[in-house]
């Protein structure tokens, strides 16, 4: 049978593309003895998960309903945001489902069709989360450096095209977890697995090094590109002095929280990934540096993961307008229902009257 490894445990259930799923205290490799004591991660990774499930469902809820119940329409900014939330709303929900399995003993209680979806929807965060911060980027880069030469390309409608294609190059390149995310009973361990296993190690080998062109590369040279263009446009004053006074501050804020949240959240991650992939392609062959990877492993996936948390703080719940609407939405619940209910209590006076 194929040998286990463990940095696709639990702990990291679908970023990762090894060959196989893992279990704690099993080794990659017969020629390197386990230096790591995974019983941290089994006892004090699912309260972690739970918590962070928790604030980001709650917080990205939250900003759907702001931007839902607003009377006004979505900007193409807030459309943006919008759908990162959602992107976000959607791991956070997927990973309780890895909690659980890890309070099963890593069994995997819920069935194949869980096992695919569930994983799916991780993966899929993975791509769609940083490219909606992509568009917010450009939608930026347009509306402070060519907003007179390419104002048309932010419309409403354009957003929502580029979101959709978003969410369509997210199912496309996680479709391969529905083919081979697998569900089966190993009996020496006694566990039944939810695991990724892909034919050959070279498929693996290149889903690993799409994931950290097309989720990493990619996307944080386009949003460095724009940031670089936004600051040389504000320092140069090519835009007018008062527009450009009034948006500095607010514009260079919000950029630099989209970088550094990104860095912080997602750089570990894929730098771990990349010497995962060096190791798994016997580039790098040391057992510590093994050791070190799969530890590592595990604390920058859910470091990752908690980027899903700091997204509606940093990028919408930080921001003027936003502010501004959540108080327009709270006003409005607040003025409509007395009024409603006065209302009603005056109609059915006047209907009493009438009868009597």
């Amino acid at each position: 049978m194929t040998h286990l490894q463990p940095d696709m445990s639990s702990p990291q259930p679908a970023l990762s593309n090894s060959t196989t799923t893992a279990f704690p205290n099993v080794n990659n490799s017969d020629e390197c003895p386990d230096m790591i004591s995974w019983d941290i991660f089994t006892e004090g990774l699912p309260t972690y998960i739970f918590i962070i499930s928790t604030l980001g469902i709650l917080l990205n809820v939250f900003v759907m309903l702001v931007f839902c119940l607003h009377k006004k329409p979505c900007t193409v900014a807030e459309i943006y945001l919008s759908n990162l939330a959602a992107a976000d709303l959607l791991l956070v929900s997927c990973l309780p489902f890895w909690a659980l399995n890890i309070l099963n003993n890593f069994n995997w209680p819920f069935g194949l069709f869980m096992c695919k979806v569930v994983n799916l929807g991780i993966k899929m965060n993975a791509y769609c989360s940083i490219y909606f911060l992509v568009l917010v980027g450009i939608d930026r880069y347009i509306a402070l450096v060519h907003a007179m030469s390419h104002g048309r390309m932010r419309r409403p409608k354009y957003a929502k095209l580029g979101c959709l294609l978003v969410w369509i190059f997210g199912l496309v390149l996680g479709s391969p977890i529905l083919f081979f995310r697998k569900v089966e009973y190993y009996e020496q361990y006694n566990v039944t697995a939810c695991y990724l296993i892909y034919p050959n190690v070279k498929l693996a080998l290149f889903s690993d090094v799409m994931l950290a062109i097309l989720s990493f590369l990619i996307p944080i040279s386009v949003i460095t590109y724009c940031t670089l263009k936004i600051i040389q446009a504000l320092r140069n004053k090519t835009m007018d002095r008062f527009h450009a006074e009034r948006t500095e501050k607010k514009a260079t804020t919000l950029i630099l929280a989209v970088l550094v949240a990104f860095f912080i959240c997602w750089v570990p991650f894929h730098l771990i990934s990349i010497l995962d992939v060096l190791f798994r392609a016997n580039v790098i062959q040391d057992c510590y540096t093994s050791n070190v990877i799969e530890f590592c492993n595990q604390i920058v996936s859910y470091l990752a993961f908690f980027n899903s948390v700091l997204n509606p703080v940093l990028y919408v719940l930080v921001g003027k307008n936003f502010r501004k609407k959540m108080w327009e939405v709270f006003h409005q619940w607040a003025i409509v229902r007395p009024v409603t209910s006065d209302s009603t209590r005056s109609h059915l006076s006047s209907t009493l009257k009438t009868t009597a």
